[in-house]
């Protein structure tokens, strides 16, 4: 009798010897990810300080910054439930380090109003806008009289635009009807050229424009000097090297296909290396344009479409000196490209400490494969 009775219940000195044997496998495991999540969050805090020709892997950590971050603290809270202190304090002062980061990605809404806000006299509205070439993402037709319908609700005073097809442009009538409010500074091919879809960069302004020139060629970055009353204000209007990630390069990840791809390897060596060679290309540039920045006497706006994340070089140099809108004034976590699970913030808008921000909002439109980054702000007295 007695060994049937122990055949079908547990001893609770055997449960107890069964859970503790659990626990310090879970511990160990956990302990293991630990480290690797130190040394990982750790590199990625340095990810914007050293030039991605240096280092292969850092433009990658950049982009899982968000993701390492949150790791590091469902760790720390773990670590402090179960009175780990070693683990816990270690693995604590790198997610209070990162707390001066996740302005980057994600800013608190504090308080929410339903109201129209009343910005006041002297406003101005920015739009920032990569607009694929005026092609819907999606269906592949013209966007142009879709954008146009934004401009006129939005009614900005000054307009961003990256992959600007002169073309399309041109043959909309109603883009013709902007010219009565807006003058135009339109960089790259122009519109009779038969591959003009190429043509990059365009300011429109409600502002004069007393002169532009090009920072790098027509399709990376271009300035304009625009007179605000009795001050000049210079605008810079950037499309920085693409990361060369394309449709399939997308699907592939989304629909984690390659957890089970058989050519995972290859496929995820080839993106890497167009990561790592074209995070190298816009280091370039950025250190080119950081020179025209320096030259600059006047307040300024750096608009754009930066192809990399607030956690990179090309952030923290472009950011250097400026103040980044979404810091300011965004809520929530932002993210301006349609793709890559809706992680990425890669448009932007900065102002020198001249400009009041005093809001930031992307549109949910789908005209693109971007979202148009909408800001508006003050000169200062």
């Amino acid at each position: 009798m007695s060994d049937v009775y122990h055949s079908e219940f547990e001893r609770p000195e055997e449960k107890h010897r069964r859970g503790g044997l659990f626990r310090r496998l879970f511990d160990l495991l956990l302990t293991l990810i630990s480290v690797v999540v130190v040394v990982v969050l750790f590199l990625t805090y340095l990810v914007p300080y050293v030039n991605p020709g240096r280092v292969w892997f850092f433009p990658v950590l950049g982009l899982a910054a968000p993701a390492v971050y949150v790791c590091a603290v469902v760790l720390t809270l773990y670590w402090i439930i179960r009175w780990r202190w070693l683990r816990a304090g270690t693995m604590l002062v790198l997610v209070v380090v990162g707390l001066f980061k996740v302005s980057l990605f994600w800013h608190p809404e504090i308080r929410r109003t339903y109201e129209e806000p009343d910005y006041g006299r002297n406003t101005i509205k920015v739009i920032s806008y990569n607009v694929r070439g005026f092609y819907d993402a999606e269906s592949g037709r013209s966007s142009v009289d879709s954008i146009l319908m934004l401009i006129n609700r939005e009614e900005p005073d000054i307009i961003c635009l990256q992959e600007f097809n002169a073309r399309l442009a041109e043959r909309s009538e109603a883009f013709s009807l902007l010219d009565e409010t807006y003058e135009r500074a339109t960089y790259g091919l122009q519109a009779d050229d038969p591959d003009a879809r190429e043509a990059p960069l365009a300011v429109l302004s409600k502002f004069r424009i007393l002169r532009s020139g090009v920072v790098l060629t027509p399709k990376s970055s271009v300035w304009v000097d625009l007179l605000l009353d009795e001050d000049t204000v210079r605008v810079f209007n950037n499309h920085l090297h693409s990361t060369a990630i394309n449709a399939s390069d997308n699907e592939f990840i989304t629909s984690h296909r390659f957890l089970l791809d058989t050519a995972r390897e290859t496929k995820i060596r080839s993106i890497v290396t167009r990561l790592r060679e074209n995070s190298v290309l816009r280091a370039a540039q950025v250190d080119s344009i950081a020179e025209a920045k320096a030259r600059t006497t006047t307040p300024m706006l750096v608009c754009g479409d930066f192809n990399d994340t607030p956690m990179s070089y090309v952030y923290r140099v472009m950011a250097d000196d400026l103040q980044d809108a979404f810091r300011t004034n965004g809520s929530g976590y932002s993210h301006t490209y349609r793709g890559f699970f809706n992680t990425l913030r890669i448009d932007y808008v900065l102002a020198s400490k001249d400009f009041e921000i005093l809001s930031y909002e992307t549109l949910p439109v789908e005209y693109s494969d971007h979202h148009p980054v909408v800001v508006r702000l003050r000169k200062r007295p």
